[in-house]
């Protein structure tokens, strides 16, 4: 069921872009759900604070194009978040697939005109924008804490989260989803249990 181009419907937003791209899918009471099935779904995710934060002047326009290459990026991120081990037969694939997807863009470091050092984005074409900085994000989540990438711990949930907790333990994409759920199932495992 389309949603109208600006309602966000996806239960967890704001993780960092490389997640947020990978929880374009999820799943609710009606099943699974892909936020880009199609071009409205795509300006909504285009819109979205992460995008438009990473994005800025290379946002493109919500077309097929941006949407392809996009798929193309969450399926390789969605293979190196699943995979055990950086040289899984999957994740090879999946590390070729976004150095392919990387090979499209570049950061042109140069002196601005207030005598401080600036980078800029380039990428081969505005469509690439997006899953560019996406898979450019992905790196830097990789390079400073690859253990904090996590799956919920819920087995019926496809979100990904990037723990920032101090301590390093949180299970759940949300308290108020997956971690309410799991509570109130042990809950009534205990009161059922304790019954019978």
């Amino acid at each position: 069921m389309p949603h109208p181009v600006g309602a966000d419907p996806r239960p967890l937003t704001g993780e960092p872009l490389a997640l947020d791209l990978l929880n374009t899918r999820w799943i609710d009471a009606e099943g699974p759900r892909d936020l880009l099935e199609s071009p409205d779904g795509l300006a909504i995710w285009l819109g979205s604070p992460p995008v438009r934060e990473q994005t800025g002047p290379l946002a493109p326009a919500a077309d097929r194009a941006t949407l392809d290459r996009l798929l193309e990026t969450r399926t390789a991120l969605e293979a190196l978040a699943s995979a055990a081990a950086p040289d899984e037969p999957g994740a090879t694939g999946a590390t070729a697939a976004l150095n392919a997807v990387l090979a499209h863009g570049r950061i042109r470091r140069a002196l601005g005109a207030d005598g401080l050092p600036e980078s800029v984005v380039e990428v081969d074409e505005p469509a690439w924008g997006p899953a560019w900085y996406a898979a450019d994000n992905w790196l830097k989540l990789v390079a400073d804490r690859p253990d904090r990438i996590r799956p919920c711990a819920n087995g019926a949930c496809v979100l990904h989260f990037y723990d920032v907790s101090k301590n390093g333990t949180r299970r759940w994409c949300s308290m108020a989803g997956c971690g309410n759920r799991a509570k109130a199932q042990r809950h009534y495992a205990r009161r059922t249990h304790a019954g019978g």
